[in-house]
């Protein structure tokens, strides 16, 4: 049974046992596609040191997902989707733990849906 992901980011490792050649298709997601994709199940690999961004994200598009306390390995295999959210224009946070609402007002987000075909 396919399995869908939902994190920040995408890693190499993630189609390590893929085998060459296997195509991966993108496709552009609203928040309210993305919350419908959640309600169907997903399988957060959001790690916990993001809470800050996780935060945003449910501050300003009502997304909720629930934050594992260790993320999951994700090892990718036909038929699996990865929902990512990019984030482009918040600061790195070293000296505090949340984002001000001026921050994330003015901050990018994509919503995107990768598959494994």
């Amino acid at each position: 049974m396919p399995t869908t992901y939902f994190g920040f980011a995408l890693a190499d490792s993630m189609f390590a046992s893929l085998p060459d050649g296997t195509g991966i298709r993108r496709f552009v997601r609203t928040p309210d596609q993305v919350r419908e994709t959640i309600r169907q199940g997903v399988v957060p690999c959001l790690n916990p040191s993001h809470a800050a961004t996780i935060a945003a994200m449910q501050g300003r598009f009502g997304i909720e997902v629930e934050i594992p306390s260790t993320p999951p390995r994700v090892e990718l295999e036909r038929g699996d989707s990865v929902v990512v959210m990019g984030v482009r224009g918040l600061p790195r946070l070293t000296d505090r733990h949340e984002y001000s609402a001026g921050e994330i007002s003015s901050a990018e987000f994509a919503f995107s849906l990768y598959e494994v075909e």
